[in-house]
């Protein structure tokens, strides 16, 4: 965790603070990061609650907002095939962030801003946020950014990826190396053709077969990668919320639609 990040997180916080904080305009980041879905047989099933906790810190700081619990359950059909793995339904998750969005803007934040870690989480979030308040929202997808998607095209030498694989691992090898074991990190195999579906650790005759539950070659990662992506993906993300704190600041006091 980022050092003297204890005072953002509303779960170690008596109600009346977070209330004054709320009172005097703060802004609210909602992270959403799975607990407990596969990422391979070297990383952890909290790999993206990690990474969403990190992330969520950093910006606090920069903007000093309340950190709201995060979102550990989502919408993961991809590996519901691998022990441990939880997945609700798409509508389930929809009226989940719907319905936590909406209470977070009744209590009275400034702006919200719901930082998502998946992909599959993508749509669902879209469509709960769309029936909320757009002029105080804010989705901010971890991998969209234009410096990220710049370093990641830079570094990355595997020939196809997207979990668990060596750009996610380079990012923990950065963020939490002590909970990576490179020793069992493992390449799914090559792909002949991309198919859409689950991924599977039973059918070897499946296109989407993958006996660890990585989609791409984890043991191409390192640190140094790692730390390149991670201060792209921050720099990317700082830079759509203080755009968007700024934009609710203009001279004319209004406010635009902040939902991207």
């Amino acid at each position: 965790m980022v050092a003297d990040a204890e005072r953002y997180f509303i779960e170690r916080m008596m109600w009346d603070d977070v209330a004054q904080r709320l009172n005097a305009g703060a802004d609210v980041i909602l992270p959403i990061g799975a607990a407990a879905k596969q990422h391979g047989f070297h990383l952890p099933l909290n790999t993206d609650r990690i990474q969403a906790e990190w992330l969520a810190a950093k910006l606090a700081g920069q903007i000093d907002a309340l950190i709201w619990p995060t979102v550990v359950y989502g919408y993961y059909p991809a590996f519901v095939e691998y022990a441990g793995s939880s997945s609700l339904s798409a509508a389930t998750f929809e009226t989940t962030v719907y319905e936590i969005a909406g209470e977070i803007l009744g209590a009275g934040c400034r702006t919200l801003f719901v930082l998502n870690t998946g992909i599959s989480t993508l749509a669902p979030i879209e469509r709960a946020l769309a029936r909320l308040d757009t002029g105080k929202l804010m989705h901010l997808r971890i991998h969209d950014g234009s410096r990220y998607r710049r370093a990641a095209a830079q570094l990355a030498e595997q020939y196809h990826g997207g979990h668990a694989d060596e750009l996610e691992t380079s990012l923990m090898l950065a963020l939490a190396p002590d909970l990576v074991d490179m020793s069992r990190a493992e390449a799914s195999p090559a792909l002949k053709h991309e198919a859409p579906g689950r991924l599977t650790p039973s059918d070897p005759h499946s296109p989407n077969y993958s006996r660890s539950g990585s989609y791409g070659d984890p043991t191409r990662a390192t640190r140094a990668k790692g730390e390149v992506l991670l201060t792209a993906m921050l720099d990317d993300l700082s830079e759509m919320v203080l755009t968007s704190i700024a934009e609710r600041s203009t001279p004319s006091g209004s406010v635009r639609s902040v939902v991207r």
